[in-house]
């Protein structure tokens, strides 16, 4: 299966263009689920993937659960799984995904984190704005605290994107889909402020947050810039970027807004699985957040 294995992993890098962490997960998955195979003489040296069935998986499946592997885990791992087969499925290599036929578990119903309106301010303001990268920090955690948009959403933000004249900004999220979501004042100003000493950081490129080096913010680093002022500001929560955007729906809702208007700003396509999305105008959604947003 070794080799199988190497196939996938090149496809997801030449064909899916996939980063190397994520190819690094793919493989990691596989390579154990190769190595339970062989363990219990399902699949030996040159044998074919397709003896590899339903009951193999689910074996795999309650193995893992024995290892106290958590919900969580053991979904990415089967995902990992159908992935494989789907791939060598189109190959012509087996006949159908037998992972297919695998239930996903069903996920553990978790409280996301936020933070309070106290604690949230408290981070934003140990962000320094004497210095360019004081300036840029201040502008990325107003700005997450602002909008809810995802870290990947923020990393890709051009200068054309952002309109401070209306107080909106154009991000990509998922599926490559554009939405407009709006700034508040504070996030407004701190984005202004940067931008006018942004070229000292001699930009490489018209994105809107600049790295040290001139290069276009990862958000791997914004995850750090985050970790650094929630440190300093002596929060006694893990706070990521991801959890500013729990952040900024809670204080919302909490607040009173609409929750289809919040599903908007987050770029959700649907409330739940039976409930259809619901249009709220871009409108209707700046009167919603000047009313709710602590910031806005």
């Amino acid at each position: 299966m070794i080799d199988y294995i190497g196939r996938f992993r090149d496809f997801l890098i030449s064909e899916r263009n996939y980063s190397e962490h994520t190819v690094r997960a793919y493989t990691t998955d596989l390579s154990e689920f190769n190595g339970f195979l062989r363990e219990k003489g399902i699949l030996n040296d040159g044998a074919d993937i397709s003896c590899v069935d339903e009951v193999s998986i689910r074996a795999y499946i309650g193995w893992l659960y024995g290892k106290k592997n958590s919900k969580k885990s053991i979904s990415r791992k089967l995902a990992s799984i159908r992935t494989f087969f789907e791939f060598f499925m189109r190959e012509g290599v087996v006949r159908k995904n037998s992972a297919k036929l695998v239930p996903t578990p069903k996920g553990e119903k978790k409280l996301p984190a936020f933070l309070t309106v106290d604690e949230a301010f408290k981070l934003i303001e140990a962000a320094e704005i004497k210095g360019v990268l004081g300036l840029r920090d201040r502008a990325i955690l107003e700005l997450l605290y602002s909008s809810g948009i995802r870290v990947s959403e923020l990393v890709g933000i051009n200068l054309s994107s952002v309109n401070l004249a209306t107080s909106l900004v154009k991000v990509l999220g998922k599926g490559n889909k554009e939405r407009i979501v709006p700034l508040g004042s504070k996030a407004q100003e701190a984005i202004r402020q940067f931008m006018e000493r942004r070229h000292e950081l001699h930009p490489k490129g018209d994105f809107l947050f600049v790295n040290s080096r001139g290069g276009r913010l990862t958000s791997r680093s914004v995850g750090r810039i985050v970790k650094k002022y929630s440190i300093i500001s002596g929060i006694p929560k893990n706070v990521s970027p991801h959890v500013l955007r729990h952040t900024f729906a809670t204080h919302l809702l909490g607040s009173g807004a609409d929750l289809r208007a919040i599903q908007e700003m987050l770029g959700h396509s649907n409330l739940s699985t039976t409930q259809r999305y619901t249009h709220t105008s871009i409108e209707k959604i700046m009167e919603i957040y000047d009313k709710t947003h602590p910031r806005a």
